[in-house]
């Protein structure tokens, strides 16, 4: 007889997982399902095969809180290779490796100081964003012409960490969505050089960072507004409507209700109050 590897009783998680270079973000989620035996889960921020570090996990209803989460800034350690040139900005398409100058360290020292602002960019070929609902890497791996639209990040903060000839070592803050594959060609283009990532570690995303996958309260990283209910807890645990005059909080918006054993997610909109999450357990 076959041994059941998951467990059919529903789990609710929340940790945060260290990727390992060279593995894609879904091939780890899967080895953290077995290892925790349980199949409903999903993670937040896909991290690149190349890349390691900080993936939010999250089991069972968790799993539907990620858009709740305090997820922002977002920090990374990114070692770039002077000289490597690879179509994907990393060592994973490396097509030549060139002897290259070498730099001043205050140069590089200033230019990061000045990535510190609202950059407008155009996301790398080899991404997964999508081009009339293809993803742009799939395009890219089949040699078909990919034109990408320019996006913007918010850089937070940077810092340089070393120059050893010919790698420069920095560290970024940066909004969701941004690409540090991006972020080091611009410094590359302002050090009137070439390069490519070889190394990238996510830090932490937002208030999330990796401790040896400890389990974490969710309420404890939900950026939205708890407020008081003054009805009768069942109307809740039944999903029945509920209405405003027993809420402290009347206006528009999306708001935490949390009883003993439970909690809801809501939105009230003029004067209507409907359910976004309802009845999640702690």
């Amino acid at each position: 007889m076959q041994k059941r590897i998951y467990n059919k009783e529903a789990l609710n998680k929340l940790i945060v997982v260290n990727k390992p270079m060279f593995m894609s973000s879904n091939s780890y989620l899967n080895r953290i399902k077995r290892k925790y035996k349980n199949k409903k889960a999903g993670f937040s921020g896909t991290l690149d095969p190349f890349a390691k570090g900080c993936l939010i996990v999250a089991f069972g209803q968790y799993s539907k809180l990620f858009q709740f989460f305090k997820k922002t800034p977002k920090t990374y350690r990114a070692v770039v290779w002077l000289g490597a040139i690879s179509e994907s900005f990393d060592i994973e398409n490396v097509t030549s490796i060139n002897e290259h100058n070498k730099l001043k360290a205050d140069d590089i020292k200033k230019e990061i100081n000045d990535l510190q602002r609202e950059i407008e960019y155009y996301p790398p070929k080899f991404s997964a964003k999508k081009i009339n609902g293809e993803r742009a890497y799939n395009l890219a791996r089949e040699g078909k012409d990919v034109e990408m639209k320019k996006s913007v990040m918010k850089v937070f903060d940077t810092k340089f960490i070393s120059y050893n000839h010919p790698f420069i070592t920095f560290e970024a803050s940066v909004s969701e969505g941004s690409y540090i594959r991006s972020l080091a060609q611009i410094l590359l283009e302002k050090l009137s050089s070439t390069g490519t990532l070889s190394y990238l570690n996510r830090l932490n995303e937002g208030e999330f960072f990796y401790e040896n996958e400890k389990d974490l309260n969710p309420l404890d990283y939900l950026d939205i507004k708890q407020i008081n209910y003054s009805g009768e807890k069942s109307y809740f645990e039944q999903g029945k409507k509920i209405l405003c005059e027993y809420l402290d909080e009347k206006e528009d918006g999306k708001y935490l209700v949390k009883f003993d054993d439970f909690f809801s997610i809501i939105e009230i909109n003029n004067n209507e109050v409907k359910y976004i999450l309802n009845k999640v357990m702690i």
